[in-house]
């Protein structure tokens, strides 16, 4: 896990609420391939590969401000 440590926060921050949002308009794509998943039609590859492009930043996130907040 000391590749988290070595992700400073105000790198990955950004990088995460930017790309949960994008686009902006109409709706962005994570909240939309949430959506897929959530009815069982999030089958194509592709929205399978912007599922996680588009997540894998926040989940990011959320880890490294797990592990700060048990470190403390």
């Amino acid at each position: 896990m000391q590749w988290l440590d070595r992700i400073p926060l105000s790198v990955i921050l950004p990088l995460a609420v930017f790309l949960a949002l994008a686009p902006f308009v109409p709706e962005p794509h994570l909240w939309e391939k949430l959506k897929m998943l959530a009815a069982g039609t999030l089958s194509k590859p592709i929205d399978i590969f912007d599922l996680f492009m588009h997540g894998a930043p926040l989940v990011v996130l959320v880890l490294k401000l797990l592990r700060a907040r048990v470190q403390r």
